[in-house]
């Protein structure tokens, strides 16, 4: 079952749903590949008669569990590579014997927690790949022991929390990668214990702010990617203790302003494409200091009128307008209120400089930030009195139950209010009066159960709405219609149990839709339509016993549809048709699906990339050669029935370039083969011979198969 090739000792027994290690590999074998077997458990001391492995794949083989000593033995051994497995957690000696190991692959696991200790027997371990796992949370010396680890990757986890010294002990490491979690603020203390990073990626983390108290001291760091996060504000200060940072990137944040840096002064390259520049007199600073620092930047002014689409490198200070220029000073006044409220009216009082700024006695406001903060204050209720020019109010974890009208007096430059975790049970009509500018609203895990018409009266400009984790029977319509402007609306875990037309109407700017983990058992046709923006909506883990066809009408730039996870049976003809032209990502996995119409996915043709059919209950399924540009299709846990009607399936996969998954589960001769790869069964099917030249793979060289010896 397995090819040898001698001159290189590498032995590959590749997807051929082996359920334990072969025993009668080569002693002297040096590389061994195991991809695509049947493992699901690596037992102790399991290749101890292979003491010359250096590398050892192990990927997609199941893993569920490796036990203690799996590997002793393999004193040599400089890659082991278990990626995209089962493993939900490691024993503390899974990884003992591997002192000599440079590099552990364990992408694509369901890992959600590690063990102090887990790695303490790598000393050699150079790069450490944890992406694309379950962690939220890393413990105090997590990683104690790798003293020579250089590239540790973190990435698409669910990470909200690291342990002051979780990073401590590495003291080699140069590249961390932290991008795609959701870290609410900077760990700055854990990630001051890697004092030789020289390359942080935090890009895709859901930051608000970065201030100097955020403690980055890096000494060593030269590359720092804060790209597409919800940055609204930038202390000047904020990497003063990263001297010898050179390149920041700030792409796709929420950047009007950004002051002029101090520390770093190595910086020569600064990236804000994607952020809403205002290039008025406030960017004069920073023009002058870019010039003076000799720093390359990119980005485009948002406005001025007059700006509007100006690349900021190719402007000069003298061509931004100040007071004095009388001329046109009224007009540019008047277009920073309307377009970007990040300035008071004229003649409004400033505070001098030194002089003492109103800040409620249980909360801390930051001058140069804009940032309040009240957070786990015990508060009873919503306190008054913040700077005017505050930005950012941070009010989680207090004890509201209701939020008054008008609670935020003199807050009109509020760009982002954050109320999770606060009991709340209302939302008075009018309680965001005067709040102009507001972006941002953070109602997540409360108890409200609705919003009244008025609820979000006085923040026209909203554009990201949270309201997950609450008592939701209905989408609150009638409170949305006062949000023209709304982009993104989050309800996931409510208790919604059906959409009706008028829910969604008057929402022209909606782009994101997200639904999941509800009760929703029907979408009546109209309750999202027309939503000519809507670009992403997510009906996962209800209650829908059929694909709510009719709704998906006037839905024209839909790219990605998420239903997995509802009871649906089945797919009709032309269950997607209404947005057959617009759709990319489709999710239909888990979804108890046991049989699919041959014209379920009539429509659907070249734009579709992905489709998700995985763990239904299909025993057959057409072939579908009109999505000719798929990129990724899995239908892996599905029971195929692998007999003559399903030879038009055989064939389509066979022609894809791509990994899918199917393998049969009955007649039993088959069970366990790959779909693609069980030409026994179909090889008597009529039509085999004629047509077999067309989508058979060519023949492997003789000299591949040569058995090794000795």
């Amino acid at each position: 079952m397995c090819i040898c090739d001698n001159p290189r000792r590498h032995v590959a027994c590749r997807h051929q749903n082996l359920t334990e290690v072969p025993n009668a590999i080569p002693e002297l074998t040096q590389r061994l590949d195991l991809q695509g077997s049947k493992l699901k458990v690596i037992p102790p001391a399991a290749f101890r008669d292979l003491p010359y492995l250096t590398h050892l794949d192990l990927r997609h083989c199941g893993v569920e569990l490796v036990a203690e000593g799996a590997f002793r033995g393999l004193g040599r051994l400089l890659l082991l590579n278990l990626a995209s497995n089962r493993l939900s957690s490691l024993p503390q000696e899974a990884l003992d014997g591997l002192g000599s190991l440079q590099r552990l692959e364990l992408e694509g696991n369901r890992l959600e927690e590690l063990r102090p200790g887990t790695f303490g027997a790598l000393g050699a371990l150079a790069t450490l790949n944890l992406a694309h796992n379950a962690l939220v949370y890393l413990p105090a010396m997590a990683f104690q022991g790798l003293t020579r680890m250089r590239w540790l990757r973190l990435a698409h986890n669910a990470l909200s929390v690291l342990a002051p010294e979780a990073l401590a002990g590495l003291p080699a490491l140069r590249r961390l990668s932290l991008h795609h979690n959701e870290l609410q603020a900077l760990p700055g203390p854990a990630l001051a214990q890697a004092r030789a990073l020289a390359r942080l990626e935090l890009g895709h983390n859901p930051f608000t702010y970065v201030g100097e108290e955020d403690g980055l001291a890096l000494p060593g760091l030269r590359e720092l990617m804060l790209d597409h996060g919800a940055l609204q504000a930038l202390d000047a200060r904020a990497f003063a203790r990263c001297p010898r940072l050179r390149s920041l990137d700030l792409r796709g944040n929420q950047l009007a302003a950004l002051p002029p840096l101090r520390g770093p002064g190595q910086l020569r390259r600064l990236r804000l494409q994607g952020n809403p520049l205002w290039c008025g007199c406030e960017a004069r600073p920073l023009l002058e200091w870019l010039a003076r620092a000799r720093v390359r930047s990119d980005g485009t002014c948002r406005g001025p009128r007059r700006l509007g689409g100006e690349a900021l490198d190719a402007l000069r200070p003298a061509d931004l307008r100040c007071p004095g220029d009388r001329a046109e000073e009224e007009e540019e006044a008047a277009e920073w209120q309307a377009a970007a409220r990040l300035r008071g009216p004229p003649g409004a009082p400033q505070e001098a400089d030194g002089a003492a700024r109103p800040c409620p006695r249980a909360c801390v406001c930051a001058a140069e930030s804009r940032h309040s903060g009240c957070e786990s204050r015990g508060l009873r209720a919503v306190p008054r009195g913040f700077p005017s020019d505050t930005q950012l109010l941070d009010l989680r974890r207090n004890h509201f139950s209701s939020v008054p009208p008008e609670a935020f007096p003199g807050l009109g430059r509020l760009v982002s209010l954050h109320l999770q975790h606060c009991g709340l049970t209302e939302l008075a009509a009018g309680a965001l009066a005067g709040l102009d500018s507001l972006i941002y609203l953070y109602l997540s895990d409360n108890q409200l159960s609705g919003l009244s018409a008025a609820a979000l009266e006085g923040a026209p400009r909203l554009g990201y709405l949270y309201l997950e984790r609450n008592r939701f029977g209905q989408v609150p319509g009638a409170a949305l219609r006062a949000l023209p402007g709304l982009f993104s609306l989050h309800l996931q875990s409510n208790v919604v149990d059906r959409l009706e037309p008028g829910d969604l109407t008057g929402l022209p700017a909606l782009r994101w839709l997200y639904l999941s983990g509800n009760r929703v058992t029907q979408v009546s046709p109209g309750a999202i339509g027309p939503a000519l923006e809507l670009e992403k909506l997510h009906l996962d883990r209800n209650q829908l016993r059929a694909v709510p066809t009719g709704a998906l009408e006037g839905l024209p730039a839909l790219l990605e549809l998420q239903l997995s996870g509802n009871p649906l049976g089945g797919l009709a003809d032309g269950a997607f048709r209404p947005v057959g032209g617009s759709l990319q990502r489709l999710f239909l996995n888990g979804s108890g699906l046991e049989q699919i119409s041959p014209r379920a996915f009539l429509g659907l043709g070249p734009r579709l990339r992905s489709l998700h059919l995985q763990k239904n209950r299909l025993q057959a399924m057409p072939a579908l050669p009109h999505l000719s540009q798929l990129e990724l299709i899995d239908l892996s846990g599905n029971p195929f029935h692998c007999d003559c009607q399903l030879l038009p399936l055989h064939r389509w996969l066979m022609g894809l370039n791509l990994r899918v998954g199917a393998t049969c589960a009955t007649p039993p001769s088959a069970h366990g083969q790959r779909v693609k790869a069980a030409t026994a069964v179909f090889e008597t099917c009529p039509g085999w011979a004629a047509r077999k030249a067309k989508w058979m793979p060519a023949p492997r060289s003789s000299a591949r198969r040569t058995p090794m010896k000795g």
